[in-house]
């Protein structure tokens, strides 16, 4: 079977990150995904999807993203069923996040000066670079190994 999911859209409202009773962290928000269409009057919409992220990626997107931010976050769909306080049966499909990434977007100034930093996230590494200046294009101090003939760039 296949679940994998990714979905680039802005945060609704800032994460709040939280502890379960055995110390894990987690994380829920909710982030609105414009559809590639425009209605009749040239307006956007947006479907709004709820993730949920754990452990370390939790701690990484309560530190570097807030309210507005855009986000990509790649993951599995998951549904559940619980039952309200008054007795009620709900069921929620929600998005649960195994990566999150920068999109690319510039953060405020304040970021802009802060130093690089490995930043642990799912199961990769990021820099605490601003936005703007991660990603291909961007490092200043690579320099392309020479390739003979019969060499293979990777």
């Amino acid at each position: 079977m296949f679940n994998h999911v990714g979905e680039m859209g802005r945060l609704v409202s800032d994460p709040e990150l939280k502890t379960t009773p055995a110390g894990v962290s987690v994380t829920s928000f909710r982030i609105a995904v414009e559809r590639n269409y425009t209605d009749k009057d040239g307006n956007r919409q947006a479907d709004f999807f709820d993730v949920v992220a754990w452990r370390g990626t939790a701690e990484f997107i309560c530190r570097y993203f807030g309210k507005g931010s855009l986000i990509l976050v790649e993951g599995q769909l998951q549904s559940r069923t619980y039952q309200t306080k008054d007795g009620n049966n709900r069921s929620v499909v929600e998005i649960v996040a195994d990566k999150a990434h920068f999109t690319g977007e510039r953060r405020d100034s304040q970021s802009n000066q802060q130093q690089s930093q490995p930043q642990q996230h799912g199961n990769r590494q990021q820099t605490n670079l601003p936005p703007a200046q991660q990603g291909p294009g961007y490092a200043t101090d690579y320099e392309a190994p020479p390739l003979g003939d019969d060499d293979l760039p990777f």
